[in-house]
């Protein structure tokens, strides 16, 4: 590595896990508002439906439990082993806090949900389709769509594909955050992490 190299790693601005976390629970609140209508609006008006799924723009409650199951499958290729237990431990802990729900209620979801992902999406270990897959099945889109697909319990790969395009905007750029950030360990938040400390969360 050449010496300019090493002076841009360290004039990164540091982050704890705790803010990192903190980060990503915030803003992916913030994409769920905002992106989830358009992606009912989507399914609601696709020409590949028989009849329209009728989704509610608010009820993104499963399309969140997905989007944080993605997403922090992908955190271990990004950070430190250790590292990235802490950061997604005090993700969940956050979450937990926002729905007003036990810690490790939210970490039994995750895990359902990550289970669910990777039986849906076997043999396959592609996360983004996966996570595509997860939302088809979770919002009971195969009733609607022609006879053929719905008798094949499978998703028409038409609706499949221009879906899975779009949930590319809700998957972080997690090489991007480490271009600019450098995560460092902190005593903050230490006792929300515990909590789910013995929750296997990226196994």
């Amino acid at each position: 590595m050449s010496y300019l190299g090493i002076i841009e790693r360290l004039a990164k601005r540091k982050l704890t896990e705790e803010q990192v976390a903190q980060i990503f629970v915030h803003t992916t609140m913030e994409m769920m508002e905002a992106g989830w209508p358009d992606i009912a609006d989507f399914l609601n008006e696709h020409p590949g439906f028989v009849q329209s799924p009728a989704l509610d723009r608010e009820d993104f409650g499963r399309f969140l439990i997905i989007s944080v199951v993605g997403n922090i499958q992908w955190i271990p290729r990004y950070f430190d082993n250790g590292v990235d237990r802490h950061i997604v431990q005090r993700i969940c802990a956050k979450f937990a806090r926002i729905l007003d729900i036990p810690t490790d209620e939210f970490v039994r979801k995750v895990n359902q949900y990550r289970h669910f992902i990777k039986s849906v999406n076997h043999p396959s270990k592609n996360i983004l389709r996966g996570m595509t897959r997860a939302l088809f099945y979770k919002y009971n889109l195969n009733q609607f769509q022609v006879e053929y697909f719905r008798d094949l319990n499978s998703p028409d790969p038409n609706i499949e594909r221009q879906l899975q395009k779009l949930m590319e905007n809700f998957l972080w750029d997690w090489q991007e955050f480490n271009n600019q950030y450098r995560v460092v360990k902190g005593s903050d938040g230490v006792e929300q992490a515990s909590e789910v400390a013995h929750m296997d969360l990226l196994g």
